[in-house]
């Protein structure tokens, strides 16, 4: 079997993170990804939080694997030409301009739908239809516009955004998801569509408990959430609930053995109500089985923070590893904190491609995240990214027929390349 997407063609004009990281996740399933830049920039993101000099950065390297570079100029003639023929020749378009953009480029759905017929077009925004469709939005943003800041830290706190980029990232993965499904409709319509994805709405759709918890909270006291064993009133918005879980099995988070000196040395513990009797046993307070007050589920809701009390004073007497090592024979659920570098280290992650070394001409070789998603006939290979331009011509010879005489004639019009400075006089 080839690749799950081969035979797809994708026209990325998408930037930054949260497009890119669509094209990525196409790209190693197997779809040809072309990815249009401005000649002598490109992307934004080659040159942010750059570490090698004279290098892409990783930034830009870690999320655009498996491409192919072109550099076009878009506001010349010669070049929307160009852009026009990738149109017509691409099954999918994605971008991630500011509200309007396309259609200021003489590239509105209608005008594509005229080049190609067939083709989607997929589009990442800050906001759908309302009062905020026009601004910009960016990680952070999407956060907090989506329900995640307002529910994240501790509740005598500030607002906190977190370190998983659910507003860029999580977009994107949201995207794909839109663009295959487009895909298999159009196998049946034979028609294309407009795939759109709203960051607000795809934080707020990775927020959905919070949302769920909204609506309980009008019928009464959130109970597994801190506020309710320590005996403080809620007010008319879920709170922040620090390491609370977010289902209805009470967990928090742990010291560990070495925590005055790692900042690192903690582990998740769920008191699952199946394996109370368990947790008792390893936590020496066996006669909490029998009690009254602990012996069920609801019993001990107002007294969570007195029983995560105990059970922190028996994990700081083990290192995060041996208290999953105790824990999980009994099958119960618990989770260190692991830092970068202990992922970054962790061989089993290099074992199935979650965590993978790629090499590259100019920065040498990097750590990347590699596909996530695992199909069992159709395996990821994590190629680098693309040099700015790297492809250029093998994409007009090959996607578009052009032949040496046509490439150079669009480069001399200043299509392919940034217009050249003249020598002083």
């Amino acid at each position: 079997m080839g690749k799950a997407l081969e035979g797809v063609r994708i026209l990325d004009l998408s930037h930054v993170q949260a497009g890119p990281t669509c094209t990525q996740l196409l790209a190693w399933f197997g779809a040809d990804v072309i990815k249009v830049e401005k000649p002598g920039e490109g992307d934004i993101t080659r040159g942010q939080l750059r570490d090698v000099p004279g290098a892409d950065s990783l930034y830009f390297t870690m999320l655009n694997h498996n491409k192919r570079s072109i550099t076009l100029d878009a506001k010349n003639p010669k070049g929307k030409e160009v852009l026009t023929a990738l149109i017509k020749s691409s099954d999918v378009l994605v971008e991630n301009f500011g509200p309007g953009v396309l259609d200021r480029m003489g590239f509105s759905w209608e005008k594509i739908q005229a080049i190609n017929p067939a083709i989607i077009v997929a589009s990442i925004k800050g906001f759908g239809p309302g009062p905020y469709e026009d601004c910009k939005v960016y990680e952070n943003v999407a956060q907090c516009t989506g329900g995640a800041a307002s529910t994240t830290g501790f509740d005598d706190g500030p607002p906190l955004v977190t370190g998983a980029q659910i507003g860029d990232s999580g977009s994107g993965l949201h995207l794909a998801l839109g663009i295959v499904t487009a895909l298999y409709q159009r196998t049946v319509t034979g028609k294309g569509q407009k795939v759109s994805v709203a960051m607000q709405d795809g934080v707020l759709n990775l927020c959905r408990v919070k949302l769920r918890d909204q609506q309980r909270l009008g019928k009464g006291a959130l109970k597994e959430y801190p506020q309710f064993a320590e005996g403080r009133p809620f007010g008319e918005a879920v709170p922040r609930a620090g390491n609370a879980s977010g289902g209805g099995q009470p967990g928090w988070i742990l010291k560990c053995k070495g925590y005055e000196t790692d900042p690192n040395a903690y582990i998740y513990f769920i008191t699952q109500a199946p394996v109370w009797d368990k947790i008792c046993k390893v936590i020496g307070k066996p006669e909490w089985i029998e009690d009254p007050g602990f012996a069920t589920a609801e019993a001990r809701l107002d007294k969570l923070r007195m029983i995560f009390d105990t059970i922190e004073a028996w994990t700081k007497t083990k290192t995060k590893f041996e208290v999953m090592d105790i824990c999980n024979p009994l099958n119960i659920p618990c989770g260190p904190i692991l830092s970068m570098k202990e992922l970054a280290d962790e061989p089993s992650l290099r074992a199935t491609g979650t965590v993978v070394e790629v090499d590259h001409p100019t920065r040498g070789k990097y750590l990347t995240v590699g596909n996530p998603i695992k199909l069992s006939e159709s395996p990821t290979e994590v190629a680098r990214s693309p040099l700015l331009g790297e492809h250029t011509d093998e994409i007009l010879a090959e996607v578009l027929g052009l032949d040496d005489n046509a490439i150079s004639e669009l480069r001399e019009a200043g299509a392919l390349e940034p217009p050249r400075r003249q020598a002083a006089e």
